[in-house]
């Protein structure tokens, strides 16, 4: 008999469901201070269905959109919680877990959430952007100088 979808659930239900180990939901309670099970005498942890739904869009944004845990903090922290559960959802549909041996820093364009931007945040990036165009010019330029052998730099 399954339970019904708004019923608190503990650790092995949860993680039966999101198909990880209980050690990873502890520590993921530790990396995400966001998820709060409620704790009943002798420590055990009761899940709400909120905290079910996070914890899903954090191992979807983990495990299939190739975030690492600091890109989910930092998705948390800047865009919420919600933003966050949508991003999730928007990665578990089909998604397949990327190859582990060139698991991408940033995720891929196509599967990362939308961020809007004020008028100011975007003129601070097309700045950024300027001094990074520099800085490539003047390593093109570094390049240029050095010598066959690659120990040696013109001075």
């Amino acid at each position: 008999m399954s339970k019904a979808a708004e019923a608190f659930r503990n650790i092995s239900e949860v993680a039966q469901e999101l198909g990880v180990k209980k050690h990873v939901l502890r520590f993921w309670e530790v990396k995400f201070p966001q998820i709060k099970p409620m704790k009943r005498g002798g420590g055990r942890r009761l899940y709400r269905p909120a905290d079910v739904e996070l914890l899903k869009a954090i191992r979807n944004l983990l495990q299939n959109a190739g975030y690492k845990i600091e890109g989910v903090q930092r998705l948390l922290r800047e865009q919420g919680i919600e933003q966050v559960k949508l991003a999730g959802a928007g990665c578990a549909a089909g998604a397949t877990r990327p190859d582990r041996t060139r698991r991408p820093a940033q995720p891929a364009l196509d599967t990362a959430p939308s961020v809007r931007l004020s008028a100011a945040e975007f003129g601070v990036l097309r700045s950024i952007a300027a001094e990074l165009d520099t800085c490539r010019t003047m390593l093109a330029g570094v390049v240029a100088v050095v010598t066959p052998d690659a120990h040696e730099r013109v001075a």
